[in-house]
């Protein structure tokens, strides 16, 4: 599985193409907020002859959605996220007004993911672990130590817990029984910011000691 990284719009926002050998890939957390950042994603899957099969959102805050509709409407697939995310979804055009953000309302949820479950595309399976906490049913994605992490854990912190659907606590138990537990070499991919590792996050994160 290969990774292709964009920082999109003013929260500068981790996007994430994860695509194969099969030439097949799934768009994670699109972040692209005007057409320039639309056409960069565009360009990418144009030039790399990839075949998007499914949109997915780690959580559904503003900054990891504001491509949805783009994405759901230029690849024509299916939004998936966890159910608990859809009160958030479903906030976006709120929340976009109050930070004075343009926002195309993202399509509904059409596929649900669990902890337990596995995303699969082309020759790639990925293990859904359920990690509340930043947001009130926020997923990370593992597969062979590569965590597709969203906004639970970052390089020297953790996410925010003061927004809706927030908990402190929980978000810490999810770090700890979840994303803890998988071998340190593990690189995470993170909502915002550079990687980081396991091995790196509980050794040194004060968050988390």
């Amino acid at each position: 599985m290969k990774i292709q990284k964009f920082t999109f719009n003013p929260f500068q926002e981790n996007t994430y193409v994860l695509y194969d050998e099969t030439k097949e890939c799934v768009i994670i957390d699109p972040g692209c907020g005007d057409l320039n950042e639309e056409k960069i994603l565009a360009d990418f899957i144009t030039s790399k002859e990839l075949k998007v099969v499914l949109l997915f959102n780690t959580h559904c805050h503003i900054d990891h959605i504001l491509g949805n509709a783009f994405v759901a409407k230029t690849y024509s697939v299916p939004l998936a996220s966890h159910r608990g995310e859809i009160p958030v979804l479903e906030a976006g055009a709120q929340v976009g007004q109050m930070y004075g953000i343009a926002y195309t309302p993202s399509p509904p949820m059409t596929k649900f993911y669990e902890d337990g479950d596995i995303l699969s595309f082309g020759n790639t399976s990925l293990e859904v672990l359920f990690t509340p906490g930043h947001s009130p049913a926020s997923i990370s994605l593992y597969t062979d130590r590569v965590l597709i992490g969203g906004d639970v854990l970052f390089d020297n912190s953790i996410g925010r817990t003061d927004l809706p659907g927030g908990d402190h606590a929980t978000l810490i138990k999810s770090i700890k029984e979840k994303l803890f537990v998988l071998p340190d070499n593990t690189i995470v991919y993170c909502g915002h910011g550079p990687e980081t590792t396991i091995a790196k996050e509980k050794q040194f994160n004060p968050f988390l000691q």
